[in-house]
């Protein structure tokens, strides 16, 4: 209309525009530390290190390339980065490591960033993150060519079945300012393959899937391989949020490891005995690379921040496969889920995505009212004890999915207590209708 007098509409920014933004803003506003829980002494670090991958038709003149001012403030060098033509038209890429299958190890095959646990011999947590990403990768995150942008929340990691303390992780986030990636060398012990991907795919609702996770695996040792496969055919699997991975470069290593072959070898049988009971997805010769667990809630805190700000949206609640536990923890669960959403979509700023796997919890540290706090919930679950400040800054942000999970496992808890119950019942009246038959055959005869 002529006669409107409304201000033009502001275009949304660019992802670049964002992801400026957002690097100076982790930059000027440090994540608090998180001291170790009691009687839990273990730290660990990892790397999420970023990229710009030139375009075929805007690939910078060397000759006339910027390089990156060490000496410059952190601002004034994320300034002169994003405002050259070939990075404002290029792809920025996240570099995963996919882990090499070993025993003993509770993130074996998983895709996850570089890093590990600190050395008595590391200056801080970042020192640590720096030494593994060169150890692990062969990346020298300490040259010219490379920006220390700053953290993201610290995490305390636990055992899902026992909740006890593991370790606190550290991530920390790198910026690499050149147009060609320094050649990478994988440690074989430690690193399978490596993947750069593409934030847009990791934005994109497409990208969106679960992963299916065997949450009876510790019953072997407790109660022998009949009580797991009983679990199992009860309980299902448990699907977790993932986004599927289609990465740009990929580097393999080169070397397999026997001790990772055999662990393959030792438990296929058990794999193909138990998919008999329960096949979650049809068996495919290349499998998709997921991101999920420890690692996806780590990426979610920087996501989030990332327009089009849809990850608490996209994220959905841990769940069984089971068609009827499935429905009994959807309606146990109900009323909770309503009133936690409502919370998260009139007062979290700054949502954060779970970490959760089948070995181990890690969630943001938050602090809980008096009668929840350091509450254990379901064993396996993702539920653990939690230490530190307060999930409050002064901004006002607070993490959103922490706040929606909270008091979720304590129903899903009761929603398995219905559930033994209703199967007991359902296998008392199948069992009794069978006798009813049996008998009156045997009175007709």
């Amino acid at each position: 209309m002529s006669g409107d007098n409304r201000p033009p509409a502001q275009e949304p920014a660019s992802l670049f525009q964002s992801l400026h933004h957002v690097l100076l803003e982790l930059h000027q506003n440090s994540y608090p530390h998180v001291p170790n829980p009691p009687q839990c002494k273990k730290r660990a670090s990892v790397a999420l290190v970023l990229r710009v991958r030139p375009t075929y038709n805007h690939r910078p003149d060397l000759s006339s390339l910027l390089r990156n001012d060490a000496t410059a403030s952190v601002t004034e060098q994320l300034d002169t980065f994003f405002a050259q033509e070939w990075v404002q038209n290029g792809d920025a890429e996240v570099l995963f490591i996919k882990r090499a299958s070993r025993v003993g190890d509770r993130w074996t095959g998983h895709v996850a960033l570089p890093g590990g646990k600190r050395d008595p011999e590391d200056a801080d947590d970042r020192a640590a993150a720096i030494r593994e990403a060169s150890e692990e990768v062969g990346l020298d995150l300490t040259t010219d060519d490379c920006i220390y942008v700053g953290n993201l929340p610290e995490r305390v990691v636990t055992s899902s079945w026992g909740s006890v303390p593991l370790m606190v992780l550290c991530p920390y986030v790198f910026l690499l300012t050149g147009p060609d990636t320094p050649p990478l060398a994988l440690q074989p012990e430690e690193v399978a393959s490596t993947h750069w991907v593409s934030l847009n795919v990791l934005l994109s609702p497409s990208s969106r899937t679960a992963e299916h996770v065997d949450m009876t695996q510790r019953l072997a040792s407790q109660g022998g391989l009949v009580a797991r496969l009983a679990s199992r055919t009860m309980m299902g699997y448990m699907q977790f949020s993932a986004i599927r991975l289609n990465p740009t470069e990929t580097l393999q290593c080169g070397t397999n490891l026997k001790r990772g072959l055999e662990t393959v070898e030792t438990t296929i049988w058990f794999q193909r005995y138990t998919s008999w009971f329960h096949k979650p997805e049809p068996s495919k010769p290349n499998p998709p690379l997921l991101l999920w667990g420890l690692t996806l809630g780590i990426l979610a805190d920087f996501l989030d921040m990332l327009p089009p700000h849809t990850a608490v949206q996209l994220w959905k609640y841990p769940n069984f496969t089971a068609p009827d536990l499935r429905l009994i923890v959807n309606l146990v669960t109900y009323q909770l889920r309503k009133r936690n959403t409502h919370q998260v979509k009139f007062g979290a700023r700054r949502p954060s995505e779970t970490a959760i796997d089948g070995e181990t919890a890690a969630l943001p540290v938050i602090e809980l009212e008096k009668d929840d706090r350091n509450q254990v919930g379901i064993g396996g679950l993702g539920v653990g004890r939690y230490y530190g400040p307060s999930d409050k800054y002064p901004d006002g942000s607070a993490y959103a999915v922490g706040i929606m999970l909270r008091g979720y496992y304590d129903k899903v808890r009761l929603a398995l207590y219905i559930f033994v119950v209703w199967r007991v019942a359902l296998g008392s009246v199948a069992a009794f209708c069978f006798w009813r038959y049996l008998r009156r055959k045997r009175l007709t005869v």
